[in-house]
């Protein structure tokens, strides 16, 4: 065979890669590649593999960041490379080897490639020297397909690798990628010139809640919480706001680095996490608060711009309009920016920064600056040691205390998120959030005690702000020579200064003199000046930039903030008719629209003008979502699921719940009843959404959990001892797919409903080996979506056999955990058992799957109706996928042949077939096929069966148990005691909604005709010790009787075909399911029972809803299946539905209590 050589190129790059299948010949490529792995280092690498660093974005100019070194280019491309190093870990016993380290040239390896990856050829790569079609470990293998933004490479399917097939049938399954790597090329070139702009930790996260935490609190109230609080109070509170921001951030870190994060910041990490209820009703509220915190910040800009007009005498209209006119004009600015994109929005950030530094480092200078008389007579002393000693400690006014204090100041600190709340503009969220958080609350923590320290150092708690003009005037006209004294009288004050500084001192007893204030009372100092700060700085106008620097900067970020969590919103669907704002704009997916709903909501309150009512509503909306986001870590914590592994390693989940619990006391401290609306909001709002059920599977921690506790619950479950009082009939039924049978679901489900376990059960026929691999297409998940439709809570299991009582063996044994295991078989009656065309294997294997139902205890039940079963592939109207490759056979039903509906006039031929199992109402449907006229059997024979029903009534068959029934009863005939299951069942389904119209009826054997009212008393006498009530109790005198001739003779046509018939050599061991004569004889007394059975049916129950009876139990070797058949077909045909029931004969009834 001549030697193959196959070359791929993989992202621009040459690798040669060459399989030779000549024994005894090595190819030039071959010997180059050996001589090229002798040559290269043999230095011992400090890690197993070097590989490239996985990062999902596309990596762009960062200025933050150092530029890597460029690659040296291969003599092979002349392109940049970068070099792989797979090392050998050196054994202690060899000696090292050349060989150990072999080093592949991958080309230009892009940031997202682990290592070398072919994109484009029929093999991934050669690896270990062979061709494969394995796939190396890449991040386009675990990539969400929705995030994709060019070809993503692909993993091969598992059948790919292990079903035997030829090379090129494997070749021609693989799939192809997306683009060739030209197009790749070309692809990746517009994506990098339409890419977003991204930011890094220092743009994107620090700048942002340095402008958010730094804002007017700082200038305006600080000085406040210090003369209330004092020094040391002030700073524990900080302390405590901080503690309170840095566990919200810790659990906030851990989140964002256990996966990418998308857009949506706290919205996306509370959604993911604790799922769609709790993440909804934050998104929503989240989204609201920011939006009208950015009128609350305008209208805090506007009033102080609106001051500086009245000091000038410059008022536009008025006071309430000059504030409503400024605001608009402002915020119209805003939205400009923001639209215009975020890169513009980040430079007005950064700006803004700026001026406010400049602003506090303006303040700090001037609190070095000597004062003068006007500023000392306002409190502003200069340091000194007795100011700081007073002001150390607290001196609350009237109505105040240590928490109303840390109320006012607490919003200060909730800029946290506004780094986070923009994650989808980042550049890396899982490491920018973090550390620029972080790097903030340190830094803001840090001004915010340094500046409550330097204030409460150098300024009085209080201060008349007098200063008469008499004693100004004497004072600065006065001489010192050590001897002359200044005696001067004012208000009854006598100030004397013998010496230089006790004209200072004078000043400063001015200023403590709270009798010269306005009114007589101190009206400056720190408990009654806000303007404190201002007053100190250097230069009182860059005091007033600052203020303009730090409200127009929140008011930015929460206009950016708000339409992006919106938009997340929106995009998740979790709410109706709000997807119109998910659209985004540009590479950035610009809101704008959402950008326009938030100026909007804006305007609305800028112009109501007074925003005190709603400021501490909007802060207990962002301690909710900090709450929210402690909880979400201690809970994804508790529910300790495999996929819960933050990088971020420094978290506690107890730490975090100690988080959530702080905010929520903080939310009840700053104001008790805007937390309880509040929570009244969230409440409502997680109703909704929980009840709605929103189209959405996150793998949230909710989820982690009901794993968890059913698991602790089955477990806990399985040391409960068993008792009679518990017994819960939990049932196994044979449904084949689901929607084959939706009756027969119906009818179990009516049973279980709430009360018990209910099974599925479904057996694919077959060989072991082909039906493996078809179990592919017969994904549970199709299952259950059907029964989620028809809102059926069941389990559904699927087993492969080489025949059908194999497979129901499989399930009787396996299905099951613990105490939650099935005690009871339903399923349908096998109404085609003496079709000619029947295989009479398939009908003796039905009568032993209850003889195996019976050997492992179970109940068993078996249900027909005398429509047949409707049994279809799929039902369209529930979108069901079709799998045409296997043909299921879970119960003999579906041995029938497949059968179109169409109207016909054979529908009265073929109800005269007296046990068909194409009688005119079986209901059955064939899989999809291009001919409409041939249809084949299980056998593969063609069938064309055409039914006289219309779609309205096949729809009511398939519907009968899925709805209210009509008034009739339940007539229960419990002829033998088999431990009360024949008695318990009707009762529990007379007690569900949609059979409250049928009381029950129950029919007992009578055992001797002279003491009839004395059975009947003793049964009615039972039935009220188990308290089950009953509308009529009858004891059956006559079921003795021998049954008619005309009822004996159609009972023996049954038999026609089942008898075996030895003179033509058959035998009981080539035909076990015949009967022999001898077993007719031996059993002639049950089979004489069972028909008169059968005629007292139709005497007193043909017009039932529903008819539950006692089973005949089949001895083993005795009773053959032709002739049990017989029996359950004489006591089931052509009477309503009926359940023949039996049960284990252990009791699950008691009248004990």
């Amino acid at each position: 065979m001549a030697d193959v050589h196959e070359t791929c190129l993989t992202s621009g790059n040459n690798i040669n890669e060459v399989s030779s299948k000549k024994k005894g010949n090595r190819s030039k490529q071959e010997l180059d590649l050996d001589n090229t792995a002798r040559g290269m280092s043999t230095t011992q690498s400090t890690s197993r593999f070097h590989v490239a660093r996985v990062n999902d974005e596309k990596k762009t100019e960062d200025p933050e960041q150092p530029l890597p070194e460029e690659p040296k280019p291969t003599p092979a491309s002349g392109k940049p490379a970068k070099q792989l190093d797979f090392q050998i870990p050196e054994s202690p016993q060899s000696p090292k080897s050349p060989y150990d380290s072999v080093q592949f040239f991958a080309g230009t390896v892009s940031p997202n490639d682990t290592y070398g990856y072919n994109n484009s050829c029929e093999t991934h790569m050669k690896t270990f020297g062979k061709n494969t079609v394995e796939a190396i470990p890449h991040v386009d293998h675990y990539r969400n397909l929705l995030s994709a933004t060019a070809a993503l490479k692909s993993r091969p399917t598992l059948a790919e690798l292990h079903e035997e097939k030829e090379e090129e049938l494997i070749r021609a399954k693989q799939r192809e990628p997306l683009l060739t790597s030209e197009e790749n090329l070309v692809e990746d070139n517009a994506n990098k010139a339409s890419s977003a702009i991204k930011f890094g930790w220092i743009k994107g996260v620090l700048v942002r809640c340095l402008l958010n935490i730094w804002g007017v609190m700082l200038f305006m109230r600080l000085s406040w919480v210090v003369g209330q609080a004092g020094i040391g109070l002030s700073t524990l509170i900080v302390l405590l706001a901080t503690v309170v921001t840095v566990i919200t951030s810790i659990s906030m870190s851990a989140i964002c680095t256990n996966g990418e994060v998308k857009g949506g910041g706290a919205y996306y990490m509370i959604s993911r996490s604790l799922g769609p209820e709790f993440g909804g009703a934050i998104g929503l509220i989240f989204s609201v608060a920011n939006a009208v915190a950015v009128a609350m910040y305008v209208v805090g800009f506007a009033e102080t711009v609106r001051d500086i007009l009245k000091a000038n005498d410059s008022l536009m209209v008025d006071e309430t309009n000059d504030i409503r006119i400024i605001g608009i004009l402002t915020v119209t600015l805003l939205l400009a920016i923001a639209i215009i994109g975020m890169e513009w929005e980040a430079r007005a950030q950064v700006v803004l920064l700026g001026a406010l530094l400049i602003a506090i480092l303006n303040f700090v200078v001037g609190t070095f600056i000597p004062p003068s008389d006007e500023k000392v007579v306002q409190g502003i002393v200069g340091y000194q040691g007795t100011v700081f000693v007073e002001n150390f400690g607290p001196k609350f006014t009237e109505g105040e205390n240590f928490f109303s204090v840390f109320a006012i100041f607490f919003p200060a600190a909730t800029g946290i998120l506004a780094g986070a709340n923009i994650s989808g503009d980042l550049k890396d969220a899982q490491r920018d959030i973090p550390r620029g958080t972080f790097l903030a609350i340190i830094i803001s923590s840090i001004t915010y005690i340094a500046c409550a320290w330097l204030l409460g150092s150098c300024i009085l708690r209080e201060a008349s702000g007098y200063l008469p003009a008499a004693v100004a005037t004497a004072m600065s006209n006065m001489t010192y020579n050590g001897t002359d004294v200044l005696n001067v009288s004012l208000g009854g004050i006598n100030i004397t200064t013998p010496t230089p500084g006790a004209a200072a001192a004078s000043v400063y007893s001015l200023a403590r003199n709270c009798t010269l204030g306005k009114g007589g009372v101190c009206t400056r100092g720190l408990l009654y000046d806000f303007q404190a700060m201002e007053v100190v700085s250097g230069w009182g106008p860059l005091l007033t930039v600052g203020i303009f620097s730090a409200t127009l900067s929140s008011a930015l970020a929460s206009l950016v903030s708000a339409p992006k969590v919106f938009q997340a919103v929106c995009k998740d669907r979790i709410f109706p008719k709000i997807h119109v704002f998910a659209k985004g704009y540009g590479a950035s997916e610009n809101p704008r629209r959402a950008y326009f709903l938030a100026y909007a909501i804006g305007v609305a309150f800028i112009c109501i003008g007074d925003l005190n009512a709603i400021a501490p509503i909007i802060s207990n909306f962002f301690l909710m979502s900090y709450a929210l986001i402690n909880y979400s870590c201690f809970d994804a914590s508790l529910a300790n699921s495999p996929g819960w592994r933050p990088a971020f390693r420094y978290y506690s989940m107890w730490m975090s719940l100690l988080g959530a619990l702080l905010c929520i006391a903080v939310m009840f401290i700053m104001n008790w009843w805007t937390a309880l609306i509040t929570f009244v909001i969230v409440c409502t709002l997680f109703v909704y959404v929980h009840y709605s059920k929103p189209d959405v599977n996150w793998g949230s921690s909710t989820q982690a959990h009901v794993y968890k506790n059913a698991l602790n619950t089955t477990l806990k479950l399985v040391s409960v001892a068993d008792h009679i009082k518990n017994f819960r009939p939990q049932v196994l039924v044979l449904t084949g797919a689901p929607w084959a049978r939706p009756e027969l679901v119906d009818f179990v489900y009516s049973l279980t409903n709430k009360i018990s376990l209910m099974v599925c059960g479904n057996i694919v026929e077959g060989p072991q080996s082909d039906n493996l691999k078809h179990l592919r297409g017969m994904r549970p998940k199709e299952a259950y979506h059907w029964l989620h439709n028809r809102r059926v809570k069941a389990f559904y299991s699927v087993t492969t056999a080489p025949d059908f009582r194999c497979g129901v063996q499989n399930l009787l044994q396996n299905v099951g955990i613990g105490k939650l295991r099935p005690n009871i078989l339903i399923m349908g009656f096998m109404s085609r058992w003496n079709d000619p065309e029947v295989n009479k294997n398939e009908v003796d294997e039905y009568v032993h799957v209850v003889h195996d139902a019976f050997d492992l205890e179970y109940g068993v039940g078996i249900l027909r109706l005398k429509e047949g079963l409707y049994c279809e592939e799929t039902n369209a109207n529930e979108s069901l996928p079709v799998n045409d490759s296997v043909h299921h056979k879970a119960d003999p039903e579906d041995r029938q042949p497949k059968v179109r509906f169409k109207f016909s006039r054979k529908h009265d031929e073929e109800e005269k077939r007296p046990s068909s199992p194409s009688s005119p109402t079986m209901l059955r449907r064939s899989s999809t096929s291009s001919n409409d006229s041939d249809e084949a059997d299980d056998n593969g024979n063609d069938v064309n069966v055409e039914l006289g029903l219309g779609k309205a009534i096949q729809e009511n068959f398939k519907n009968r148990f899925a709805k209210k029934q009509k008034r009739g009863t339940i007539d229960v005939w419990w002829l033998f005691d088999d431990g009360g299951l024949t008695l318990l069942l009707p009762y529990i389904l007379s007690t569900k909604q949609y059979w409250r119209n049928c009381p029950l009826r129950v029919f007992a054997a009578g055992t001797k005709r002279g003491e009839i009212d004395r059975e009947q008393r003793q049964m009615a006498t039972l039935l009220s010790r188990f308290r089950i009530q009953c509308e009529k109790m009858t004891i059956l005198s006559d079921i003795g009787k021998s049954p008619s001739e005309e009822s004996m003779k159609n009972f023996d046509k049954l038999l026609e075909g089942w008898m075996l018939d030895e003179e033509n050599g058959e035998s009981a061991e080539k035909f076990p399911w015949k009967v022999t004569e001898e077993q007719k004889l031996f059993l002639k007394d049950k089979t004489k029972r069972n028909v008169r059975l059968r005629e007292l049916l139709m005497e007193h129950s043909k017009d039932a809803a529903l008819i539950v009876m006692t089973l005949p139990v089949p001895r083993k070797n005795t009773c053959p299946a032709g002739l049990y058949m017989a029996w359950i077909e004489t006591l089931t045909k052509d009477l309503p539905p009926i359940l023949l029931l039996r049960g284990n004969q252990s009791s699950v009834l008691t009248f004990y209590s």
